[in-house]
């Protein structure tokens, strides 16, 4: 599996807009994406600091992915999302290789990127995303 690098860390947060407002006010951040999704109930925004790319997720109700995160752990880093250049490829590898799947095919993730999730206990308790910009 070729690893591109780190596509963007995702944070999970209370209030899209304040978490926009503070990254703009202290790190300068450029808004890049912003997108309403339901069916993972967040909406969500890709901002820019520098170089590098944040996901905000704002969950829309308590008994979501993100809601749960944010009822158990609070406010904060959600995944880390690797850039690859093939998902399907690289989530075939990762099963061999050992690790437990959440998705065993790609799908459609936020922005139109192509994504695959790995479990965080294989990990080391960090959730995973493989992305490819597709």
């Amino acid at each position: 599996m070729e690893v591109r690098g780190i596509h963007h860390l995702g944070l999970a947060v209370e209030d899209l807009d304040t978490a926009l407002s503070t990254y703009e006010r202290l790190f300068d951040a450029r808004t890049e994406h912003r997108a309403t999704v339901p069916d993972q109930g967040v909406e969500a925004a890709s901002v820019r600091v520098g170089e590098s790319r944040v996901e905000l997720l704002e969950p829309f109700e308590p008994d979501t992915p993100v809601g749960r995160f944010l009822a158990s752990r609070g406010p904060g880093m959600h995944h880390v999302a690797y850039e690859v250049s093939d998902v399907g490829a690289a989530i075939a590898g990762l099963e061999k290789a050992g690790a437990e799947l959440i998705d065993s095919e790609p799908h459609e993730g936020l922005f139109g990127l192509e994504v695959a999730f790995v479990h965080p206990d294989s990990v080391h308790g960090v959730l995973v995303e493989v992305v490819s910009p597709g």
